[in-house]
């Protein structure tokens, strides 16, 4: 259907950049100044470069949540600013959180990563080879991703809600054929992800949402970060845009992610992400041995590296081993990056897609921690 642009909403950059300076969470800064005069800078010059209405940033130092603000707008048309409070589509950051959420069973010992999936998740087919936990979580399992173009495909355009995430999800591919023989190949997929979620309810007795709301996200002080819900009322929650070939801002796409909620469905904010990391960080969620698990690179059946741990990316993007993941669908572009030796994490959340959230991360982090000086 033919959508009417009405453009009379869009507000320059520029007017957004000066009229809104970063907001404090309430607490006290401990961040340098000069690195926050540096941050701040760095933020407002790529929003003038991209058009991205409203980004929010949180830095972690020395293991603590330093600070965060927001920048621009989170809706243009009720002129609603950004602050480090915003909630924002995580989309595939939704990966490490499910991540954790599986590696915590695993140390506890009601979680097999390399048992069948099928022990856990008895809804999901066998298939010609047997599939691990462990495989899916580090897209080794052959599992689909989205299919382009497919009209069955929710990504294309998606209304529909679902109140039971993992069962729906699974019907969406579980009847598929594999694109690959489990652990020969890296093949990202979102797909296998609600595959984790569902091996996360059979590992706990509990319902995904309701596990990882008790287990990670209220350990780690994350009390904003919840499922994005397109009906519900959510307080802070961001509008979501997009960017046409003429340069202006709309409105993104109608998305409903209830189907992928361990992949992609949760919404949350830079202040919560930050308190992830510094949860990552000092052990709150799980022993130091399990985290080094979680984050070493996995490999194909073939010995072949793929750059990628347990739900999280690995790299040395900065002359130092970093984990963390990025995040794209309609409405948002999101990256969260930790550098664990130097005891450092940075959150870039933006309420607009396809713009390149990574880059700005890695400045941020280069600010942080004084790489390249």
């Amino acid at each position: 259907m033919h959508r009417t642009r009405n453009h009379q909403f869009f507000i320059p950059l520029t007017i957004c950049i000066f009229l809104l300076t970063s907001a404090l969470l309430g607490q006290q800064a401990r961040l340098a100044p000069e690195k926050q005069a540096q941050i701040e800078y760095t933020v407002t010059k790529f929003m003038a470069a991209s058009g991205v209405p409203g980004i929010s940033v949180a830095v972690v130092e020395n293991e603590k949540f330093e600070w965060a603000g927001g920048f621009g707008m989170a809706d243009l048309e009720n002129f609603a600013p950004a602050t480090a409070h915003t909630l924002y589509r995580l989309a595939s950051i939704s990966k490490p959180i499910t991540a954790t959420a599986a590696l915590q069973l695993w140390q506890r010992g009601k979680l097999d990563l390399d048992a069948p999936v099928q022990k856990f998740c008895p809804a999901f087919p066998q298939k010609d080879a047997p599939i691990s936990t462990r495989q899916a979580l580090s897209h080794l399992a052959g599992i689909r991703h989205y299919k382009s173009g497919a009209q069955d495909d929710p990504e294309t355009g998606n209304t529909r809600h679902f109140d039971d995430p993992i069962e729906a999800g699974l019907n969406f591919f579980k009847n598929d054929a594999l694109v690959a023989q489990p652990g020969t190949a890296f093949h990202y997929s979102t797909q296998g992800f609600t595959l984790v979620g569902c091996a996360i309810e059979g590992a706990s007795g509990q319902k995904y949402v309701d596990y990882v709301r008790e287990n990670v996200f209220l350990p780690a002080g994350m009390v904003h970060t919840r499922a994005d819900d397109r009906f519900a009322v959510v307080p802070y929650r961001t509008r979501f845009y997009s960017k046409e070939k003429s340069g202006a801002v709309v409105n993104a796409e109608f998305l409903d992610p209830s189907y992928k909620i361990p992949g992609g469905g949760w919404l949350s904010s830079a202040e919560d992400m930050a308190n992830f990391e510094v949860s990552m960080l000092n052990d709150r969620l799980m022993t130091r041995a399990t985290r080094d698990v979680m984050w070493t690179t996995q490999k194909t059946s073939g010995g072949k590296e793929t750059g990628y741990a347990l739900g999280w990316r690995t790299g040395k993007d900065l002359g130092v081993p970093d984990v963390g993941h990025g995040g794209g669908q309609q409405g948002t572009s999101t990256f969260i990056m930790i550098v664990p030796e130097r005891r450092a994490g940075v959150v870039v959340l933006m309420n607009m897609d396809g713009a390149n959230s990574s880059a700005l991360a890695a400045e941020l982090m280069k600010i942080l921690i004084g790489a390249g000086k």
